[in-house]
């Protein structure tokens, strides 16, 4: 199969925008492809022959733009393609990277197994050791198996035909870039921990490597437009993981907000025993702190009220992959048009990229996991999430603990189990899921559980979801934070979900999803009229949905103790019509009325701040 020309690849930016290095090779393009509906392909050859069919990686299958667009239950995919190693990587280790393949994965390289993976949101590697040599070939399979049975971290695919509600059509296979990329055999740099500290205007550095080889050293370098700040060095055969602390002076130091994301340059560097540069990388880092003052989340010491939008990162051509890198822009773009300074990314690990871009952006983001799937019990041990949540889970902690547009981690949404006295499945992998997020990162705060079953006595952060359309009810709803009994979800019949609240910072994460369908109102949707909904009775008119809209966002704005919420939703997914914008992202309404109603001054904003001793 022929190498496409770089102009046709497609998605051809480099996929891992905070670890960069100058040489790698995109191996997105053209795919031989088979659908395996009763995976049998490994006893029927499938791994020896070519295949049937093309797919234009890195869009799914059941995408338009993978050009296959089969929407049926794919019980397994396979993927065929040789690649020629590049001439100038000679003594090179090549590596072949995955961002992103769903479900459960296995990689063979010229006839031999180099990987298995295990989860449809987090990128894994295969260090191809020997097997690639400079100016060689090598014939990549992948196999894909994705069971719409059992336990498994899916997010919002249905898991019965037809879209419905609020699950959507299903992503088997690879849907992120592929890609190679050469290090040094003897010691390479592995994907660094940038963490800031604002307090001491520094930032630490953890650099894990392949090896620790005698003589070595690691080096980086934080720089800005001025040129460089400041070095620092350490031994690299010491310590499993060289640390490094990187000291700003006064002069030189700004602050990450999402009034000035100022980004700081970073070049990391393993030198050898005579001091040459054996493996270096270009990252970037922010500069930014995360604080919790009674009920009252901070950022950078200041009350920021965080006017959030959920966001479901689907797209009408590509699914949950963008079609583009300027689609994950626009997306951004369109939140902070409509008034909002962030969002919760929701049922989905988001490409890397748009993380990339909130950080430059200044978009406040909350990094969730797809974690609906688990729903195989019944009665009151109805959900059972399994060991591989947690590793799926620390997986997307690694990737992106760096970067600063991430202000708060929310490992699980909407579990709801009645509180009993038997330890289930959910008590187990919610504490643990916590607890491996504080763990891999304690600058952060952690919700247990968005909305639903808080399970964790001791999270950080305490929410919950309503959807009450009528303002003067939601107003009812909300109230009572002040005197430490605010709004929780709760079974049908009342039998509590969560444990009982302990004056966390607390917010609203999940409310509006105003049913806003403009086509429908005016009787011009024809039978998508039908299929459409949202949350409450439609707005006859937009000046109605703007009414509703400006109600409800002020009675939480209005609430000094609350510090922020997360509206539903930025754009319709297919049937769901409670977007602000339409599914292929244009405007419903005129959204400036919109962004009045968020930008006025909120009660958080401007409440006395409650010092600590």
């Amino acid at each position: 199969m022929p190498v496409p020309h770089p102009s046709d690849v497609p998605r051809p930016e480099y996929p891992r925008p905070q670890f960069t290095r100058a040489a790698w090779l995109n191996l997105n393009g053209e795919w031989q492809f088979e659908i395996d509906r009763s995976d049998t392909g490994l006893e029927r050859g499938l791994l020896e022959r070519e295949l049937a069919d093309r797919i234009l990686v890195p869009f799914c299958p059941e995408s338009e733009l993978s050009g296959i667009g089969e929407t049926d239950f794919l019980e397994a995919v396979w993927y065929r393609r040789t690649v020629t190693v590049p001439a100038d990587w000679a003594d090179a280790r090549v590596l072949l990277h995955f961002g992103a393949v769903d479900h459960d994965t296995t990689v063979w390289v010229n006839g031999g197994e180099v990987a298995r993976h295990r989860g449809g949101f987090t990128p894994f590697t295969a260090d191809l050791g020997d097997v690639a040599v400079s100016g060689g070939e090598l014939t990549i399979v992948v196999r894909a198996r994705d069971s719409r049975h059992g336990v498994q971290a899916r997010g919002k695919q249905a898991t019965w035909y037809a879209n419905s509600h609020c699950h959507y059509t299903r992503t088997t296979g690879i849907w992120q870039t592929v890609w190679l990329e050469p290090v040094p055999r003897t010691v390479a740099l592995k994907r660094p921990r940038i963490t800031p500290d604002l307090a001491s205007g520094s930032f630490h550095l953890e650099l894990p490597l392949t090896a620790n080889a005698p003589g070595h050293r690691v080096r980086a370098t934080l720089s800005d437009s001025h040129g460089a700040i400041t070095t620092a060095e350490a031994r690299a055969d010491l310590d499993l993981c060289p640390r490094l602390v990187l000291r700003l002076p006064d002069d030189r130091l700004r602050v990450w907000s999402p009034t000035d994301p100022h980004l700081y340059g970073l070049s990391l560097e393993v030198l050898d025993p005579e001091g040459t540069v054996v493996d270096t990388a270009r990252s970037y880092a922010g500069l930014r702190s995360v604080a919790v003052h009674g009920k009252r989340l901070v950022l950078n010491g200041e009350p920021v009220f965080q006017r959030l939008v959920l966001d479901q990162g689907y797209y009408p051509d590509g699914l949950m992959t963008a079609p583009s890198d300027a689609a994950l822009v626009r997306d951004i773009e369109l939140g902070l048009r409509a008034g909002f300074n962030g969002a919760r990314l929701h049922q989905k690990v988001f490409e890397e990229r748009y993380l990339h871009h909130a950080d430059r952006l200044g978009y406040l983001v909350w990094g969730e996991f797809g974690d609906w799937g688990c729903e195989v019990g019944a009665r009151d041990d109805n959900q059972r999430p399994d060991a591989s949540y947690v590793t799926q889970w620390l997986e997307a902690l690694e990737r992106d603990h760096s970067h600063p547009s991430i202000v708060g981690w929310c490992p699980l949404n909407e579990t709801y189990q009645p509180l009993h006295d038997r330890i289930t499945a959910l008590d187990d992998v919610t504490r643990a899921m916590f607890l491996a997020t504080k763990q891999a990162d304690p600058t952060r705060p952690v919700i247990d559980a968005s909305g639903y079953a808080h399970r964790v006595p001791e999270t950080d952060v305490y929410d919950s979801h309503c959807y009450e359309q009528d303002p003067a009810a939601f107003a009812r709803t909300m109230d009572g934070l002040a005197e430490d009994r605010p709004y929780a979800n709760a079974a049908p019949d009342g039998q509590p979900w969560s444990v009982p609240y302990r004056g966390q910072p607390y917010f609203c994460s999940e409310f509006g999803g105003i049913w806003w369908d403009p086509q429908a109102a005016a009787g011009t949707a024809g039978d998508e009229r039908e299929a459409s909904w949202g949350y409450g009775e439609r707005p006859r008119t937009a000046e109605e949905f703007i009414a509703r809209f400006t109600g409800l966002t002020g009675v939480l704005l209005s609430d000094p103790d609350m510090f922020g919420y997360c509206y539903t939703q930025l754009t319709d997914v297919f049937q769901e019509r409670n977007g602000v914008y339409r599914f292929d992202r244009s405007e419903k309404v005129d959204t400036a009325p919109l962004r009045d109603a968020q930008t006025r001054p909120a009660a958080f904003e401007g409440a006395p701040q409650h010092r600590v001793p």
